[in-house]
């Protein structure tokens, strides 16, 4: 089968939960001063975290999809298994946000971030289970290691956030800004040899 539906059908759904999300930014009504705007401050910060969130994950999904050549009844059942996680950053963005990152919505917006990476994990591995022995994916990804530090640190900042969970929203942002540097192995595999950059 091949892939454009289910690129499609993703970008749409990636599309509907960013719109979502800044629908729940609500617009102060009867005080015209910054101080209304000071009020906002979890609501806005947690949108901007998950709006980055949202935004690593089209992308590297968008690169992922360039090693896949046929798409299995597999593939397309853990794609939704990821979409269903990334459809759940808006609740979790929200209730996050409406109350300031207190312990237990910042705990279960870390549960959110694991489940989404760890349902991504799982659509690599089928990807590549797929593809078979010479899966591109396979070669640019290798054991990855980026991906697994990452459940780590979500863990830790799932159990930090009951006590501080300002540190836990600081390991949250960590993991974003270390996905925020483009990943460059995908695309390292499909360019032809002659135009692959030099390895740093």
């Amino acid at each position: 089968m091949g892939k454009s539906r289910l690129e499609a059908f993703s970008d749409g759904v990636l599309a509907i939960i960013l719109t979502i999300m800044v629908l729940e930014l609500k617009v102060p009504h009867g005080d015209p001063s910054l101080n209304a705007l000071q009020k906002l401050w979890g609501v806005f910060l947690s949108y901007v975290l998950s709006f980055v969130y949202i935004g690593i994950y089209w992308n590297n999904h968008h690169h992922m999809l360039h090693t896949v050549r046929t798409v299995s009844a597999g593939v397309l059942w853990a794609n939704l298994h990821l979409l269903f996680w990334l459809s759940l950053v808006p609740f979790a963005t929200g209730w996050m946000g409406e109350n300031h990152f207190a312990p237990i919505p910042t705990a279960l917006y870390g549960v959110n971030l694991f489940m989404a990476g760890l349902a991504y994990n799982i659509l690599s591995r089928t990807i590549i289970a797929a593809q078979g022995p010479d899966s591109l994916l396979r070669k640019a990804v290798g054991s990855d290691r980026k991906g697994l530090l990452s459940l780590l640190i979500y863990a830790a900042a799932i159990a930090t956030a009951c006590v501080a969970p300002q540190i836990a929203g600081a390991l949250y942002a960590i993991v974003a800004i270390s996905w925020l540097i483009p990943d460059r192995r995908i695309e390292r595999v499909l360019l032809p040899e002659n135009d692959k950059p030099p390895a740093a």
